[in-house]
């Protein structure tokens, strides 16, 4: 940690804490900001003495007699400081889940190292040898993904899905699915990473199908990765087919967005006697049915239900502040349309049903326009949200369960952002399998660090979490007379123990 001296746009000068950790900046605490040559004086003072006790676990007490002679000692039979936080915390989730069965002990620095310093397999090595004292080489990381794989990634699934099922009361009613893209940097495809529609906007480049099963919560039951250029609809059934034959689940609830809603996967879900719970696309409905929704009276929080054929109903909920938001973004894509018109932009290359393109129409057979009858058309549509479902449950439960689903998005959300699972460098099938299985594992530690927390009504965060446990650290000694190594844990401040406290690890 150090102090630094930041000029604002006003012209004062702010004094900050700053920490520095796997090449991140973050600012551990801002002192003040003035103009005043004095009090900046005053504040650098302040700064150098909450550095102090800051760093205090870093700094030891010398002020006895034989100095010289301790210090000496202390050169001789200093061996190492040693980064303890991670591996006192999250190791201990890490056996608690159970993924200790898996004997290699690479497999868990690989696990844990992805939630306190996500990066590349090179960052990987050189975070281990720095801040654990842990000497290994890319390649054998490599090696080893080679061969987990085929050895483990299913037992991993298990242990997962198991622990699961017990945090839940060993009931699992609901899975909801979703599916992503992960792309690579390169340009070359092969069986697996192929070019697709991309939701990171990387069209350009190959990538592969992320499918994901939690639960409520957001808790992870299972994964599966599909060619990228597979379409997305076509993910479900077998995804759900292997997960409730596996674990014998026959009354398990599937729900998942309106992306996987097609006339293919209710007939099979139907086939199957799998109960689902499904978005539905209002507009997509037949004319007759359309008009039927239109002409109720819809009051904020009202819900209607339709019955179709096989047992199938719609549901369809209005809210004011659904409706309010429809309208909003509605308006602004409206407001983009006109800008680009006026610019000559848009041409009839343009013209299809992609977001708002589809108000765009061809005039005198030159010209684009916008269709201002359809873009009021569809204002009709504001507020309303349908849902698919063939379950016997009611309308509330069928819309509350259904929003469990913005979990899975928070899921990919983290996995892409917190764990840095994209993009992938990786080439052989195998070692993309086993990077998503390492992030697999340490989104479960993640959602169990949260959920701990949650239990503990702690006012912490995860990511302060993650923070406090890298400040953590113990020197390895020799003792003078006995020659024998001991680990002592450096002096901690009033935050570290909060978190060691919060998961009963003794200090």
């Amino acid at each position: 940690m150090f102090i630094r001296k930041l000029k604002n746009r006003s012209g004062s000068i702010c004094v900050q804490i700053i920490s520095k950790d796997c090449g991140k900046y973050e600012v551990i605490k801002t002192i003040g900001s003035t103009d005043d040559e004095h009090i900046l004086k005053e504040l650098f003072q302040q700064a150098h003495d909450e550095l102090t006790k800051l760093t205090r676990q870093n700094k030891i007490d010398f002020s006895f007699s034989e100095d010289e002679i301790f210090l000496k000692n202390l050169k001789e039979n200093f061996r190492r400081m040693v980064l303890i936080g991670p591996e006192l915390v999250l190791g201990k989730i890490f056996d608690e889940i159970g993924y200790r069965k898996i004997p290699d002990a690479l497999f868990r620095h690989l696990v844990i190292t992805r939630l306190v310093c996500p990066g590349s397999k090179l960052k990987t090595v050189d975070y281990l040898i720095r801040h654990q004292g842990i000497y290994t080489h890319e390649d054998r990381i490599y090696r080893y993904m080679d061969c987990f794989n085929a050895n483990h990634t299913q037992t991993v699934i298990d242990i997962t899905y198991r622990h699961t099922k017990e945090i839940l009361n060993n009931k699992i009613t609901v899975a909801f699915y979703d599916i992503t893209t992960l792309y690579f940097e390169t340009s070359q495809e092969d069986d697996l990473r192929k070019l697709g529609f991309s939701k990171d906007g990387k069209a350009q480049n190959p990538q592969i199908l992320l499918a994901l099963l939690v639960s409520v919560d957001g808790h992870p039951l299972a994964f599966e990765i599909f060619e990228g250029d597979k379409f997305e609809g076509h993910t479900l059934i077998p995804v759900i087919q292997t997960f409730k034959k596996k674990y014998q689940l026959p009354e398990l609830i599937v729900v998942a967005d309106a992306g996987l809603l097609s006339a293919d996967n209710i007939k099979e879900l139907i086939t199957l006697h799998y109960p689902f719970i499904l978005g539905a696309r209002l507009k997509n409905e037949t004319n007759v049915l359309k008009e039927q929704i239109l002409r109720y009276s819809f009051t904020d929080g009202k819900t209607i239900t339709i019955q179709k054929e096989n047992n199938i109903r719609l549901l369809v909920n209005y809210s004011v502040k659904r409706a309010k938001k429809d309208a909003h973004t509605r308006a602004r894509g409206l407001e983009q349309l006109e800008k680009k018109i006026k610019s000559g932009k848009l041409t009839k290359e343009h013209i299809n049903n992609r977001g708002y393109n589809k108000y765009l129409r061809i005039k005198n057979e030159v010209a684009v326009e916008i269709d201002y009858q359809a873009y009021q058309e569809d204002n009709k549509w504001n507020g309303l949200k349908g849902y698919v479902t063939n379950c016997s449950l009611s309308e509330t439960e069928i819309m509350d369960n259904y929003k469990h689903l913005w979990t899975i998005e928070k899921a990919f959300r983290i996995s892409k952002t917190d764990l840095r699972i994209r993009p992938i460098y990786h080439r052989l099938e195998r070692r993309i399998k086993t990077h998503i299985c390492l992030a697999f594992c340490s989104y479960k530690i993640y959602k169990e660090l949260e959920r701990v927390l949650k239990t503990n009504k702690s006012s912490f965060t995860v990511e302060q979490i993650l923070r406090i446990i890298k400040t953590i650290h113990q020197a390895q000694v020799i003792l003078p007379q006995s020659k024998k190594e001991v680990q002592l844990l450096l002096p901690l401040d009033d935050e570290q123990r909060q978190v060691l406290r919060l998961f009963d690890i003794p200090f």
